[in-house]
């Protein structure tokens, strides 16, 4: 059984030293990795963003959920990883997926294929990404990539490779994660437009996806980290209104009557024991809560982080 651990994602900032203060705070609260998502649009560019917030740290892990395997080539995002894990002292994550946004394909230019094509792609990417972060001379021929003798040249800190996550939803991601991940990061599927499946939130959805993990992981299930990304989350006493926003109370009432993970909200014990149960019977153990219950969810950090 894994010790919980805490992430936080944060995306953007006034300036350079709003962003440097972020970082050192979620640090102080206990958190134990900062992540960013890999979007176009209003957000910091992830690699300079996430080398500046290891600059300001010295224990918090920085990584993204997840980098889009549609808009980088394996090799470039492998040589970035691997720099960021040589000069942030061994704390770099790197997390993968086959990408969502439509805006985003829009933006580039690029076609928004279905998704057992964009699924297609990042299987292939996946094993060359680990053997490239392991050090290894890459020649490889295959439908959607070619190498010739590629390799990253800086060797990572961390050994044999930085750990990877893989952000999965429908069947064929979480057998990909489950195969291929250190940590898999739950998410809902989407639609063919790009939206959120919120039939695939509920509790009993996740655990038929975690039911899936430990089938296609087999013997390396009690080795894989399991992840979940909470979309909204508060305590109730700690100061943060439960109906603080018109978004979070949509979010809420479009879940609460399927009850889901998703959404986290109750008393520090409360959801203290919500999460214990929840790993006992499913293995997870570790949350990202969005940057809005960064400080909200401190009392719940300090409880379980490490535990």
């Amino acid at each position: 059984m894994h010790a919980f651990r805490f992430a936080v994602q944060h995306d953007s900032a006034p300036n350079g030293g709003a962003w440097s203060e972020i970082a050192r705070r979620a640090e102080a609260i206990g958190y134990d990795v900062l992540v960013m998502p890999d979007h176009l649009g209003h957000q910091l560019s992830p690699f300079a963003a996430l080398a500046a917030a290891a600059a300001a740290t010295t224990r918090l892990r920085v990584g993204a959920f997840v980098f889009a395997n549609d808009y980088r080539h394996p090799l470039i995002l492998a040589r970035e990883a691997a720099t960021l894990d040589f000069l942030s002292g061994g704390r770099f994550e790197l997390g993968l997926g086959a990408g969502w946004m439509t805006a985003d394909y829009r933006q580039l230019g690029i076609t928004y294929d279905p998704a057992p094509r964009r699924a297609d792609r990042l299987e292939e990417a996946v094993p060359l990404y680990k053997r490239l972060l392991a050090g290894e001379t890459v020649t490889h021929h295959g439908e959607h990539y070619n190498l010739d003798r590629a390799y990253v040249g800086v060797p990572t800190i961390q050994k044999p490779r930085p750990p990877l996550a893989i952000g999965a939803g429908g069947p064929r991601m979480l057998r990909l994660a489950a195969r291929e991940a250190d940590i898999v990061g739950l998410i809902p599927g989407f639609s063919e437009r790009g939206r959120p499946i919120f039939g695939q939130a509920t509790e009993k959805a996740t655990v038929a996806k975690v039911a899936l993990i430990k089938e296609a992981a087999g013997d390396r299930f009690e080795e894989l980290e399991i992840n979940l990304m909470v979309g909204s989350a508060g305590l109730v006493g700690s100061g943060n209104s439960l109906f603080g926003s018109a978004r979070a109370a949509t979010v809420r009432a479009a879940t609460a009557v399927y009850g889901s993970p998703y959404v986290l909200y109750g008393t520090l014990k409360g959801v203290r024991e919500q999460l214990l149960r929840r790993r006992d019977k499913l293995g997870i153990s570790y949350y990202t809560f969005p940057s809005r219950s960064m400080e909200t969810m401190a009392p719940l950090v300090e409880s379980l982080a490490g535990k």
